[in-house]
């Protein structure tokens, strides 16, 4: 089954960039300085335009720019400088030497039928040949959607765990991550100074005050690593199935939960709890993603499952039942309902949207 999926960078053709570029003179003149303002308003990392590029010149420069523009958009990576996707395609298919037929009335016209793979109803509609039709579709596939994305400069963020939760001698352990915290002293100069007689009234004064400071620092520090470690204990309790058994086994825990069990405002676990990571034997996972609200119409026997836990089994059915089977969202509601957990479709498609999963359409 022959399809296209807007979403994915897939492979790229070079669309003749080389013969786009030098087959026309450039503008004389004012060309170069013209040429350098559609890229002004290219921000997307796909690649696009931000900004229309009649917007950044005067009028009197507006045909000026349109013979600039054909220069820009066959540079490489060929297809930048446009206003969406389908006009990159546009753009790559009519520089390309190789161009088969019917290849740009389907972008203009039929690619949300490309998307749902239905190269049989674009024939219909094109009163064109099958084999003919299938040809311009995999030339399409061959196309880049997001151009930029080829350079995209975005580099990786790479999270470094405050916490670690491992298994000893069939014993939950939560360790600190303390190699990546400096040890924090105060100096043995300014300690001497402070409670020396030696030195002047005004520096031993500074001194003082700096080294009470300086403890304060230590020990709000120490403070807060008590408490990081008081709230992972308690998390660790509630969700002690999460850690032996998996995602899937994640159950509903609020901020008040361990507020009450830490001893704590709500506030003060929120603030903890933001941008520290724990490492487990299922991944890194920030300490906000233990906190999940109660799905409604889940669970057996007077149990509720979490929101992540519902997800975690709804990416375990698609893998069950394998991709090719194209499950809708609907079905997966039915599966789900046989397991105990009665979600609504729509529910079903927001939280396939979360955990990034095309629809059957796509899939």
């Amino acid at each position: 089954m022959l399809g296209f999926n807007i979403d994915r960078t897939g492979g790229h053709r070079s669309a003749g960039a080389a013969s786009g570029v030098g087959s026309r003179p450039a503008p004389q003149n004012e060309s170069p300085t013209l040429a350098e303002h559609p890229n002004d308003g290219v921000a997307h990392s796909g690649g696009f335009h931000q900004t229309a590029p009649q917007e950044l010149v005067g009028q009197g420069k507006q045909k000026m720019l349109q013979e600039a523009l054909p220069l820009i958009q066959g540079l490489d990576p060929v297809g930048c400088a446009v206003a969406d996707y389908r006009e990159s395609l546009l753009v790559q298919a009519q520089r390309a030497e190789d161009c088969p037929a019917f290849v740009c009335q389907i972008i203009k016209d039929h690619l949300p039928l490309l998307e749902k793979s239905k190269p049989n109803e674009i024939a219909r509609k094109l009163k064109a040949d099958q084999a003919a039709i299938d040809t311009a579709v995999a030339f399409i596939r061959e196309l880049t959607p997001f151009p930029g994305r080829l350079y995209a400069g975005d580099q990786p963020t790479y999270v470094i765990p405050d916490l670690m939760v491992v298994m000893r001698e069939g014993r939950i352990v939560i360790l600190m991550n303390d190699e990546e915290i400096p040890v924090l002293g105060v100096s043995g100069f300014f300690e001497s100074l402070a409670h020396g007689n030696n030195g002047e009234k005004t520096a031993r004064r500074f001194a003082t005050r700096s080294v009470k400071d300086a403890k304060w620092f230590i020990h709000s520090i120490e403070q807060r690593k008590h408490t990081l470690m008081k709230t992972a204990r308690s998390i660790v309790e509630f969700q002690r199935n999460f850690f032996l058994k998996g995602p899937k086994f994640l159950v509903p825990l609020t901020l008040k939960d361990i507020a009450g069990e830490v001893g704590v405002h709500e506030a003060t676990v929120s603030r903890i709890t933001t941008n520290k990571y724990v490492q487990t034997e299922w991944g890194i996972f920030e300490l906000k993603y233990f906190f999940s609200n109660a799905v409604s119409g889940t669970g057996g026997g007077g149990t509720q499952m979490s929101k992540e836990a519902v997800k975690e089994t709804m990416r375990e059915i698609l893998a069950e039942e394998g991709q090719e089977q194209h499950l809708s969202d609907q079905k997966i509601a039915d599966l789900l309902a046989k397991r105990g957990i009665t979600i609504a479709r729509r529910t079903v498609a927001k939280y396939r949207n979360e955990l990034a999963i095309s629809s059957s359409y796509d899939r």
